[in-house]
């Protein structure tokens, strides 16, 4: 278990952990020199079978962003007030970050109590209770590290504190210092934010990298196993030499997805905030800058709550309820403090009002398995985006979805209603289709996806046509999709002359005809020559590549199966080469290309056609 101490500089806090744990936490030269903390500095006290950690934030207002580093997991806090100077600035703005980010509980500790008479701290401890409402319920203790007063009682407390690790999560650890080791080699050290490690665990660097843990440092202590909640130092087997690792960067127990740049945030404001303006951000040991946009309001008073937009200059790893603490432009005053409420959050519409309620349902939401159901209501997720975004095992959400009758497919997850209403997409389209082209069998899969389903995964959507087609909605024929009731057939005369349209097209061999062509041909009229062939192509016997020039079905599936190879082969296939394939004139190969891309067998990129849709003409 880690505590912060926090306060105003020089109030003491240095020298209140030496006379707790028996150690200094200035550790740099500049430190030392000036006398006060510039980076964080580390204390350990074993008590029982339990070693607390304490860091020990910088105190002065150009060190805050290395104080704010030290924030990312901790639970409880410190905040030390000198009982000869009292409130100071600092002391306030260390205290608002602290409220800010929901500390579990913040302790009073009245330092350098051989500097002042009893009435002065009487004073100030009602001073800190009245003026502060976070500080009502807060312990007061009262030191000198000088004389020893109140340093044992405040340890009695502390020890006795419980542990808030979430240990059932996945690891999760903030990298804030780097460095080598003769003998050990790389050695990072931070804060676990969730989950556990071992050694010889395998974890994988924010940057990408697949690390092994070669030794563990718990709380200062060697150890066989690093837990949430803990400082830890780890030995990893990375050459720092051939490979960047900074502060800021992070431990993972599995991959991460690429970080956001853009998130949304239930933001706790401290100032009058515009509806936009620049920020700077701060996340465990990461920095950057970004702008704020209010989503709900024009303005936010002090202690007012509202959602609003961040836009990251530096695309940040983050998840649901990360907590966030925000700066001005010019980086002098802490405005306001964030939970994150979505990442990746969408460019457009993002005020409207059912999107803005779903926002609010989230934040409403008592626990997890609530907000897996709304992150499915209306879209499906991949499974590892969900175990990211609300930190689970695999195991963990696995259970949540059954409980929630949520559905797991391949890669993806999504509920019922989702399922039912893109199969109404697929079917309405289909139906759209045939009223429109009444003259063609039907789609292809890849192109009805791309009518009804376009911004669904592609390859949910295909499995989504497969129960379709297994539950009669939808059929196919010869690789079209069409709805059931969509089927023509010949009457006895029309199959007779079928045989002698049919006898004509043998003739052409694999060549196309007109519709004239077959009228003059048989001596009949064109329009009855025509209503037949339309409805001998809805029917799959023939197709029409442009209006009244027909081949055989059976040589357009042919002349795919041609180009399937070829594009096997060489990746790509031109009008030219389709042309010498065949022997045709360079008109109707160009008409017959054209319709290979119109139907969504082939796309044109340049003066090559690519594959689009394998599947169509494989029957």
């Amino acid at each position: 278990m880690i505590i912060v101490t926090s306060g105003h500089v020089d109030h003491g806090k240095t020298a209140l952990l030496q006379a707790l744990t028996g150690t200094h936490t200035a550790h740099l030269p500049e430190e030392k020199k000036r006398g006060m903390t510039i980076d964080l500095g580390y204390a350990y006290l074993p008590v029982g079978d339990k070693v607390l950690g304490f860091i020990d934030v910088p105190g002065h207002e150009k060190f805050l962003a290395n104080m704010l580093a030290g924030l990312g997991g901790i639970d409880y806090a410190m905040l030390v007030v000198a009982s000869d100077e009292g409130i100071q600035p600092q002391t306030q703005e260390h205290l608002t970050i602290l409220t800010l980010l929901q500390i579990e509980q913040i302790i009073v500790v009245i330092s350098k109590a051989d500097r002042a008479d009893d009435k002065q701290i009487t004073q100030l401890k009602h001073q800190l209770q009245q003026r502060y409402p976070a500080l009502a319920q807060s312990p007061i203790f009262v030191t000198s590290a000088r004389t020893g007063q109140g340093i044992e009682q405040l340890r009695d407390y502390l020890q006795h504190l419980s542990y808030q690790g979430q240990i059932d999560k996945p690891f999760r650890y903030a990298i804030d210092r780097v460095f080598s080791l003769k003998g050990a080699g790389t050695v990072v050290t931070g804060t676990a934010f969730a989950g556990k490690v071992t050694i010889n665990d395998e974890l994988y660097l924010s940057t990408g990298q697949k690390v092994r843990i070669k030794n563990i440092h718990a709380q200062n202590q060697p150890s066989q196993q690093g837990l949430a909640g803990q400082r830890l130092a780890l030995n990893i087997n990375i050459d720092l030499a051939h490979n960047s690792i900074q502060r800021g960067d992070w431990l993972f127990c599995q991959p991460a997805p690429p970080p956001t740049e853009r998130i949304t945030i239930w933001l706790n404001s401290q100032v009058n905030l515009s509806e936009n303006q620049a920020v700077h951000i701060y996340h465990a040991a990461t920095r950057t800058t970004g702008r704020l946009t209010l989503l709900t309001s024009k303005q936010l008073a002090p202690q007012q709550q509202g959602l609003a937009e961040l836009i990251l200059d530096n695309p940040q790893f983050l998840a649901y309820g990360d907590k966030l603490i925000l700066r001005s432009g010019d980086a002098k005053s802490v405005i306001a403090g964030a939970k994150v409420v979505e990442i990746n959050s969408p460019k457009r519409y993002k005020r409207q009002e059912v999107r803005l309620n779903y926002l609010k349902f989230l934040i409403q939401a008592r626990h997890c398995a609530e907000r897996i159901s709304l992150y499915l209501q209306s879209q499906a997720r991949t499974f590892q985006q969900l175990c990211w975004l609300e930190q689970l095992t695999a195991q963990q959400l696995t259970q949540i979805l059954q409980q929630n009758g949520d559905i797991h497919f391949q890669d993806w997850c999504f509920n019922q209603h989702f399922m039912q209403q893109q199969k109404a997409n697929l079917l309405n389209a289909l139906q759209h289709y045939h009223q429109q082209h009444p003259d063609q069998i039907g789609l292809g899969k890849a192109r009805l996806y791309r009518i009804a389903c376009l911004a669904q995964p592609e390859k949910l959507i295909y499995h989504f046509i497969e129960q379709m087609q297994q539950q009669g909605q939808i059929q196919q024929t010869r690789g079209w999709l069409h709805t059931p009731e969509h089927k023509l057939q010949f009457t006895t005369e029309e199959r007779d002359f079928w045989q002698q349209v049919f006898a004509l097209f043998e003739q052409q061999q694999g060549q196309a005809l007109w519709v004239r062509e077959v009228a003059n041909t048989l001596s009949v009229e064109e329009t009855l020559a025509r209503n037949f062939m339309y409805k001998a192509g809805k029917l799959g016997y023939l197709t029409a590549v442009v209006k009244d020039r027909f081949f055989l079905t059976e040589s357009i599936y042919a002349y795919a199966r041609l180009i399937k190879q070829i594009i096997a082969e060489q990746g790509g296939i031109s009008v030219n080469q389709l042309r010498d394939q065949l022997g045709f004139g360079r008109k109707l190969t160009v008409q017959l290309m054209e319709y290979y891309d119109r139907c969504g067998f082939l796309r044109r990129k340049g003066n090559q056609h690519l594959l689009r849709d394998q599947d169509i003409f494989d029957f």
